[in-house]
């Protein structure tokens, strides 16, 4: 019955579902890799949350380049880690990151570069303030002082955006949409660590006017169900084609002949 499956035709129809089930496969594992590496971002981030802060250097390498010159970027491992770090805030050379969106407002997350000891800056996100009332959303708003003197600050260690465009110059500040640190690097007279520190706490206190800048989990179970999804695909392929194979080979063998039409007038009437 199942000879025809060895014809040029059905062979091909057998080579182009099983190529099609193992696109399926790959695209299902690729998505288990995707959740996978979600889900220990999310571990992190909630492990961050209770950890004592570690000192800044242990997460950031000092850079090593002259001014404008960018550090390594922080091990994948050590991202969303507490770390703490001493220095002064260079209030001449504020960046404003325009378009961040928080409680479903728009405005600016506001990044000051704290110089440490060595000479070296790390760029501290302070958090997020509206704009200017009445102006627009891309109003800049009134930025709280940063203190002077020595800070302390304590906060989770980011790594680099990207794209997001260039950084210009605007009324003084230095303003970008995305936080790509080797571009904002280039815009001040010091290396700068290749990750910044979202800000959760500091010493002097920072200005209630900013909000902190929350923290989202990712969406791995996202990718865990299309994990199910494509491997679904995958089998129902299979099926698909075995279901066609039988039916073929049903029709082959004259099983699935056409009926005789029920003459429905002839059938006694129901009493």
């Amino acid at each position: 019955m199942y000879r025809f499956l060895l014809t040029p035709r059905w062979l091909g129809y057998l080579a182009l579902t099983l190529v099609a089930a193992t696109v399926m496969v790959f695209l299902g594992n690729w998505q288990l890799d995707r959740y996978r590496g979600r889900s220990a971002i999310n571990d992190r981030i909630d492990a961050g949350a209770t950890m004592t802060p570690a000192p800044l250097r242990d997460a950031l390498p000092a850079p090593t380049g002259g001014p404008g010159s960018v550090g390594p970027a922080p091990a994948e491992r050590l991202t969303w880690s507490r770390v703490t770090a001493t220095g002064r805030y260079d209030t001449a050379n504020v960046v404003l990151i325009r378009g961040r969106t928080v409680d479903n407002k728009v405005g600016f997350e506001v990044l000051t570069p704290l110089v440490l000891a060595d000479g070296t800056a790390v760029l501290v996100d302070r958090g997020w303030i509206p704009p200017t009332p009445g102006a627009g959303a891309t109003a800049q708003p009134s930025v709280p002082a940063a203190p002077t003197g020595e800070v302390t600050v304590t906060g989770r260690v980011v790594g680099s955006e990207s794209g997001g465009g260039g950084v210009v110059q605007r009324d003084g500040k230095l303003e970008a949409r995305r936080i790509v640190i080797p571009r904002l690097a280039k815009q001040l007279p010091y290396p700068v660590t290749g990750g910044y520190v979202l800000l959760d706490g500091q010493t002097p206190a920072a200005d209630p006017a900013f909000q902190a800048v929350p923290i989202g989990h990712t969406n791995n179970w996202q990718n865990f169900g299309y994990v199910w999804q494509w491997w679904i695909f995958a089998v129902m392929s299979l099926v698909g084609y075995g279901w066609v194979a039988r039916r073929e080979a049903r029709r082959r063998a004259g099983l699935d002949g056409p009926r005789e039409p029920v003459d429905r007038a002839a059938e006694p009437a129901a009493t």
